[in-house]
């Protein structure tokens, strides 16, 4: 090897190290290039939002107010707490310390437990809200300790009347799993952000949400803001208004009191709902926080339901309240009031005697007295002439089985009775028994609260009422159901008697001087009298009490109904209903009276839930079963529930439990009557 040929060897090596060289270079300053020039914007983006945070502020929810413009659901502002569980480092070390920092009780910290292991990672997890400035500062100032927290400001759901709207209103939870995917919103997983999960919260949903608003802050690698750049505010939701009386609705809750029962009173000029009431209920403002384990098994264990929805999903034999309808049904099929039989305490039916729930008979009985002094025998014998289908017509035009338009999933439709059902259902003929059951409330009738209210609302008007719970203050009036008004005044006349005269409620009177209410009592049995009266004993096995009622009787205006479940009668439920319609016509002496029971029951409403839930904590503690999850509190079940009679026909007539007896004389009415507990013997 020569000297030059070295050379050139070398010199050629080199060339093509340099040319290499010489392509790397150029390669990267033309992805430099590329990156400076082209891609300039992306990455000019992708600095700023490593220097920029740009997080959702959750919008306020719309309101939701009564006919006069009170809140039934609000909001306020309130110091919170989340986690965030994809954040968390270690979930059980931050959970002692928010523990010791917010005293939280083992419970509520088994709660957070069970919410975190069911939640996706990005849920957020709320740990406590409505905070005083002390805890959430000590909060704030240990932030960098606790990754995964979130202290912030906002504005939580506040339902002022608790308990009493539960049902009505419903509540606000944090958007599950499912929602999230149904929306695929961040919104849904922004921390202290709500949806509706039940009653009209859920059902307005998009009315009720709102815009959110943006806030962009400068921080640190570490997170530190340094300062805020800019906000934009959120969009509050609409507000809606209600035709609910928000007083009338509370005072109804209170004073039903420790019983299970429903109150519906209606606008009889409008259709409006008033009240809707259905207890006991749970409090859609310890919902919102989510249900925790001792909510959760001291509302599972009530044999109360205070989950269900009773007004829409309680279906109940209407016992004599059906009474004024079928003699309505009777006068439009031609039949005299003034024909009478005799009522000797019974009437036999084919080979078997059905009983009046007067022993001792009614003697001589037309359709007046048939009314007001609830007689049995009077209704078996005409409406075997009369007929079932002429019935249930009527009862079907009186709202009777029907639906109504409300915002509620899953309401229960009840069964009118007739041959044509009767073969559909169980591929049987009529019987003549069929209908000696069906024309006093019992057999296979069925019907809820709301109905009875509309029935209520009805008769006392002669308009087609639909009941209305949004208010609209332009709405065509209802009309006319075209019943000639001389056999609606006849059945008026021997409803007032029912309260005012010779009938079976008399200490329903309304102590209002000059105003009279008219009613009709009904006793639904629940179950044979082999197995006991009604009237006591096991509280499953006693008699649901109801009453119907509308006043002032000569030009009604307000129409309600009462179901007292188990309360051993009617005696139970015509006494909430004086009291509510006292309300309506002076509120101080139907405040006395309330007052009066909630001190002999161990204080108001609120006080005695949280009496409950403080025994529920202290004798089980963190050792409660898990709760569900927060959609379980809702009982809503789409399904179509027009079907839910019996699964094996009733087809024998059970003689009626005793209809209360009559009360005070007429002189007495204008007196205040003396509070008498609910389901007091002798009622």
């Amino acid at each position: 090897m020569t000297a030059a040929r070295l050379t050139q060897t070398f010199e050629r090596r080199t060339f093509l190290l340099g040319a290499v060289q010489g392509g790397v270079g150029l390669l990267l300053a033309t992805r430099l290039g590329y990156l400076a020039v082209a891609e300039n914007a992306k990455y000019r983006a992708a600095s700023e939002s490593n220097r920029v945070n740009l997080s959702l502020i959750p919008p306020r929810r719309g309101a939701v107010l009564d006919r006069n413009g009170v809140a039934l659901a609000s909001n306020r502002a309130d110091f919170r707490v989340d986690l965030i569980p994809d954040r968390l480092v270690d979930a059980d070390a931050t959970l002692q310390t928010l523990k010791g920092l917010l005293d939280l009780p083992p419970d509520r910290v088994a709660d957070i437990k069970d919410k975190i292991d069911n939640s996706r990672g990005f849920q957020p997890v709320e740990v406590a809200s409505k905070l005083d400035w002390d805890k959430f500062a000590a909060i704030s100032v240990r932030l960098p300790e606790l990754p995964g927290v979130i202290p912030q400001r906002g504005n939580s759901r506040y339902y002022p009347s608790g308990a009493a709207v539960g049902h009505l209103v419903g509540y606000v939870g944090p958007a599950s799993a499912d929602d999230y995917v149904r929306e695929h919103n961040p919104l849904l997983i922004t921390p202290g952000f709500k949806i509706g999960k039940d009653g009209l919260e859920k059902a307005f949903e998009v009315r009720l949400r709102g815009v959110p608003g943006a806030r962009r802050v400068e921080a640190t690698a570490s997170g530190r803001v340094v300062r805020e750049l800019g906000t934009r505010e959120d969009v509050p939701g609409q507000p809606m208004q209600l035709t609910i009386h928000a007083g009338l609705q509370e005072y109804a809750a209170r004073r039903i009191g420790l019983e299970s029962g429903s109150v519906v009173v209606m606008d009889c000029l409008t259709g409006d709902v008033l009240a809707m009431v259905s207890m006991p209920c749970y409090d859609p403002n310890s919902f919102s926080d989510g249900i925790g384990r001792i909510e959760w098994k001291m509302l599972s264990e009530d044999d109360h339901v205070p989950l269900r929805n009773k007004v829409l999903r309680g279906l109940y034999p209407p016992g004599s309240t059906v009474k004024p309808m079928v003699a309505l049904s009777f006068l439009e099929a031609g039949l005299d009031p003034h024909a009478a039989v005799n009522c000797a305490g019974g009437l036999r039916v084919g080979n078997r005697v059905f009983h009046c729930w007067n022993h001792h008979g009614h003697g001589s009985t037309d359709m007046s007295k048939g009314i007001y002094q609830s007689c049995d025998v009077y209704f078996y014998h005409f409406a075997q002439q009369i007929g079932m289908d002429t019935i249930a017509k009527m009862m079907r035009r009186m709202g009777l089985g029907g639906e109504f338009p409300l915002p509620y999933p899953g309401q229960s439709y009840g069964t009118v009775p007739d041959p044509a059902w009767k073969m559909r259902k169980y591929h049987k003929e009529w019987a003549v028994y069929d209908t000696v059951n069906a024309t006093i409330g019992q057999g296979y009738m069925l019907v809820n609260p709301l109905q009875q209210a509309v029935y209520a609302s009805r008769l006392a008007s002669g308009l087609n009422h639909m009941p209305r719970l949004v208010l609209d203050r332009h709405a065509q009036p209802p009309p006319s159901m075209g019943i000639a008004q001389d056999h609606l005044d006849l059945v008026h006349a021997a409803m007032n008697e029912v309260v005012n005269g010779r009938g079976t409620a008399g200490k329903a009177r309304l102590p209002i001087p000059g105003v009279q209410m008219a009613g009709k009592t009904g006793t639904a049995q629940v179950v044979g009298l082999n197995l006991g009266n009604g009237k006591g004993g096991e509280w499953k096995r006693r008699d649901h009490g109801h009453f119907i009622c509308f006043a002032p009787f000569d030009k009604p205006r307000y129409a309600c109904a009462v179901v007292i479940e188990h309360g051993g009668g009617s005696g139970a439920a015509y006494p909430v209903a004086r009291d509510v319609m006292t309300y309506l016509f002076d509120q101080t002496k139907a405040m006395a009276v309330l007052e009066d029971y909630e001190r002999q029951w161990g204080g108001n409403l609120q006080q005695r839930m949280a009496a409950k839930y403080s025994a529920y904590a202290a004798k089980f503690g963190a050792t409660a079963p898990r709760a569900p999850g927060d959609d379980a509190a809702s009982d809503d079940d789409t399904g179509d529930t027009r079907d839910d009679e019996p699964a094996t026909p009733e087809t024998d007539a059970a003689p009626p439990a005793p209809e209360p007896d009559p009360g005070p004389t007429p002189s007495a009415a204008a007196a205040t009557p003396a509070p008498v507990p609910s389901g007091a013997p002798g009622q």
